[in-house]
């Protein structure tokens, strides 16, 4: 999918927990890996409200396009740093 989801980065930044998040902004630490892991279909705008205010940052700061060939190239350097 060409929409990467940087949560990661800004749970980095701001020194913050998968749980600690799902906490602050109300969905459980399992739906937040899945947002975070890319594998979401969706996402509320209500999550993604509440995404920015616990992190303080914008939707931009978590989301974002990537062209296809790029993604696919990402996902497998991924795979290949995991073995």
């Amino acid at each position: 999918m060409p929409i990467s989801v940087d949560i990661d980065v800004m749970l980095a930044r701001r020194k913050m927990s998968v749980g600690e998040l799902a906490d602050r902004v109300g969905i459980t630490p399992a739906n937040l890996a899945v947002l975070k892991n890319g594998r979401a279909k969706a996402v509320r705008f209500a999550t993604l409200a509440a995404l920015c205010e616990a992190l303080e940052c914008q939707p931009g700061d978590l989301l974002r396009w990537e062209a296809e060939a790029e993604a696919e190239a990402a996902s497998v350097a991924e795979g290949a740093a995991g073995a």
